[in-house]
């Protein structure tokens, strides 16, 4: 059995991960973080756990949280991880952290975007950036994942194929993207308040979102060249859920069957890719409570434009059960495991 702890065990992202590993059959977990709920069991904070995960909360800073681990999940907000990372691994614990500060490879990017100083370069060189359908084989062999963020797992995924093949104006990418509210975390913030969020809609974040600079690195990285997107978050007056509509031209003339088989055959091997067929375009219901991104492509052939749509529950694919998926990689199991869910619908 591998033996996992999870530091922020107590946020959206935190339960998310134990509602997984509490079902995954290779998994035991040992020990459970949290800030504002220390001496809580943790079924008294998340009743729906009651009679399945009954773990008392220890301080996220207790070293009898991990002592027993093998691997340890971090799930803080930004700013918060490195000190804890670089502990564990001293320790030869894996580790995943689901922050943003592991995931841009620049210490000068990073304080940027996010205001706070982060890791050094060296230790930034130990992370892997942890999305399976890109870097597999480097995640293999990693100690520490950067758990990438739910927006650019959305616009990556939708950009992969595209960029990798040469097929598209790298100058002319939009990404306009809807998230549910549980992205906001569960700590207490008025734009997340049920009357502000209820019956509203609103780009937000914007100009300049922290996902931004993530979503270029990446998209450099396969296209081999700079690239600078225009990128639009909004927020959705739903739980969770999350949808990118990505707009860029064509260099040359496709159709859209053309398209569509070089998306399958790009992720012909991926287990949780599912590109849809013609005339079918995602709904995040589909994906709810699942690992899976569901692609679907149109190609205007009269205006030589292609629109892909991606949507993932941005607590499952868009981080924790991305998470685990990590987990099962670098631990050698199926990395499927734990993660076989169908969606919950409607």
């Amino acid at each position: 059995m591998i033996k996992a702890s999870i530091i922020g065990a107590t946020g959206y992202t935190g339960q998310e991960l134990v509602r997984i590993l509490a079902q995954h059959s290779a998994v035991e977990i040992v020990g459970l973080g949290t800030q504002n709920y220390v001496g809580e069991s943790f079924a008294a904070v998340y009743p729906h756990f009651r009679n399945i995960v009954n773990l008392i909360c220890q301080d996220n800073e207790n070293p009898r949280l991990v002592e027993q681990a093998d691997v340890v999940f971090v799930a803080l907000p930004h700013g918060l991880s490195v000190g804890i990372v670089e502990k564990l691994l001293k320790q030869n614990k894996k580790v995943i952290d689901l922050g943003a500060d592991f995931r841009l490879k620049s210490p000068e990017v990073y304080k940027k975007w996010y205001k706070v100083d982060g890791p050094d370069q060296e230790q930034l060189a130990n992370a892997v950036y942890g999305l399976p359908e890109i870097h597999r084989e480097a995640i293999k062999k990693a100690n520490l994942i950067a758990n990438p963020g739910c927006y650019p797992t959305t616009a990556i995924l939708a950009l992969a194929p595209l960029l990798t093949d040469k097929m598209i104006e790298t100058a002319d990418i939009i990404i306009d993207s809807k998230s549910g509210v549980s992205g906001a975390g569960r700590s207490l913030k008025t734009g997340s308040l049920f009357a502000e969020v209820d019956s509203d809609f609103k780009a937000y974040g914007f100009p300049g979102h922290r996902h931004a600079p993530e979503i270029e690195q990446e998209l450099s990285l396969l296209a081999g060249e700079e690239i600078e997107v225009t990128f639009t978050p909004h927020l959705v007056p739903m739980t969770r859920g999350m949808l990118s509509t990505v707009y860029t031209s064509l260099k040359k003339k496709y159709n859209n069957n053309d398209i569509i088989e070089i998306f399958q055959e790009f992720y012909r091997d991926e287990p949780f890719i599912r590109v849809l067929p013609p005339g079918t375009y995602p709904q995040t219901k589909w994906v709810s409570g699942t690992n899976f991104c569901d692609i679907g492509i149109n190609c205007d052939q009269r205006k030589n434009k292609l629109t892909v749509i991606s949507a993932i529950d941005n607590l499952f694919k868009g981080a924790s059960g991305q998470a685990v998926q990590n987990m099962n990689i670098i631990c050698g199991l199926d990395e499927t495991a734990g993660l076989n869910k169908i969606a919950i619908y409607p």
